[in-house]
């Protein structure tokens, strides 16, 4: 089950919004994070109607509307609290999601979590010093890791030796079952590399 209060006052706020729609009947909400694990996390709450839950889904049932929960962000969303605070502007929804940018990982997270943990804790530390960074874009279906370089990585004349002794020594050591890694960096752009 989803570890994710919302309190009373933001159910009555989302149950308020949630009337309004055109088509409310059986409308709920849909919470998930966008981009989890990386420092762009960003937690959501979306409208969601009849024929968009997803397998996989974590359903809430709340007195007056349903919460559904991505089942990839669940981790993500531990200890998350969605609140609504009314003012004199009419009020604010609030989400705080203290592990929607680094949940605690562990050997049986999926990969793609755990390759985004070493890289933004072990690799990109050492990156920032020269103004860069590396993210991961995706893993093939070969076990590959997909990689994306910028800052003063981008263009840089060492990017080849920072990506077979620096990242991919990193990422091959902790996590064995990957293949290799791959770059799709555009690297003849040096406007902001590091030399």
């Amino acid at each position: 089950m989803a570890n994710v209060e919302i309190t009373p006052s933001a159910q009555t706020y989302l149950s308020e919004l949630l009337e309004k729609q055109d088509d409310n009947a059986d409308i709920g909400i849909r919470m998930f994070v966008a981009n989890p694990g990386t420092p762009q996390a960003e937690t959501c709450i979306a409208y969601c109607r009849p024929g968009e839950v997803k397998e996989g889904d974590v359903t809430l049932e709340l007195d007056a509307f349903k919460a559904y929960f991505e089942e990839r962000s669940l981790p993500y969303l531990k200890d998350a609290k969605v609140d609504y605070a009314a003012d004199r502007m009419g009020g604010q929804l609030t989400i705080r999601a203290p592990n929607s940018k680094m949940p605690q990982v562990t050997d049986d997270s999926p990969l793609e979590d755990r390759i985004n943990y070493v890289l933004y804790n072990e690799v990109n530390p050492g990156l920032a010093a020269h103004g860069g960074e590396v993210s991961l874009v995706e893993i093939t279906d070969d076990g590959f890791a997909i990689l994306r370089f910028g800052g003063g990585c981008q263009g840089c004349s060492a990017v080849d030796m920072t990506l077979k002794n620096g990242v991919e020594v990193a990422l091959m050591d902790k996590l064995p079952e990957l293949k290799g890694i791959r770059d799709i960096t555009d690297h003849t752009d040096r406007t902001q590399a590091y030399y």
